[in-house]
């Protein structure tokens, strides 16, 4: 029989070291780093998408403020000659009044105007500055999280080290041919390929052995293996 505790301490090992390759990749492939940039970034750009808006409104407001006061002018001016006394003809006071009226009326149109792009504004505003809030806070926990990654990447990084030393170790006790066997079917069974025997079930594909195949691997000498699985058996 196989010595029970070198072989299984040696799949443990191997256990571990596959769970830590398998971490590291993750790590290096910044899965989790990856999705923390990404949120961030989104809320940036939808950051900046308000900030557009709010430039949009604020040229839109200018643009209105300067024609409502270019209308206030021009119906003043239209007012004085109204009122002024150098008209006399009723045809042309008539006109003039029209113009007048027409003046205010479109002023009072861009004022209706200016009074939504000033609501919008400060709604934009104010979510622009949620959304300032939010993107700061996410970058924040991204740049945590890279400053976490690279600290379980070391430290995943030197356990591997010390795992693969010692594994090194313990492979070097264990007879070739068993080690050579081992080695050939870990691959073949998703990375488990010595397992116990406990109870006549053998612990890899929890299969219980009929009693004359349990019957023979209590009594060989040399490597026993699962009927179903395979797998080398350690009592």
């Amino acid at each position: 029989m196989v010595a029970p505790s070198r072989l299984l301490d040696l799949q443990a090992i191997d256990t571990a070291i596959d769970r830590l390759d398998a971490r590291k990749r993750a790590l290096e492939g910044e899965g989790e780093l990856a999705a923390a940039r990404a949120q961030a970034e989104l809320a940036e750009r939808e950051l900046g998408e308000l900030r557009l808006a709010i430039d949009t409104f604020d040229r839109d407001g200018a643009k209105l403020e300067h024609e409502i006061d270019s209308l206030t002018r021009k119906a003043a001016d239209e007012e004085s000659r109204l009122y002024g006394g150098a008209v006399a003809n009723a045809k042309e006071l008539g006109s003039i009044q029209h113009e007048v009226d027409n003046l205010k009326k479109r002023k009072s149109e861009r004022e209706d105007e200016l009074l939504v792009v000033l609501q919008r504004h400060e709604d934009v505003e104010r979510r622009a500055k949620e959304a300032e809030e939010h993107a700061t806070e996410l970058r924040i926990a991204a740049d945590q999280v890279a400053a976490d990654t690279a600290r379980e990447l070391d430290a995943v990084s030197a356990e591997l080290v010390t795992r693969r030393d010692e594994r090194a170790r313990l492979a070097a006790g264990i007879d070739p041919e068993i080690l050579e066997l081992y080695e050939d079917l870990r691959p073949q069974k998703k990375g488990v390929a010595a397992v116990t025997l406990v109870d006549g079930v053998c612990q890899g594909c929890h299969e219980k052995l009929s009693s004359v195949e349990l019957d023979r691997v209590k009594r060989t000498d040399g490597v026993a293996r699962c009927e179903y699985c395979r797998r080398i058996l350690v009592l």
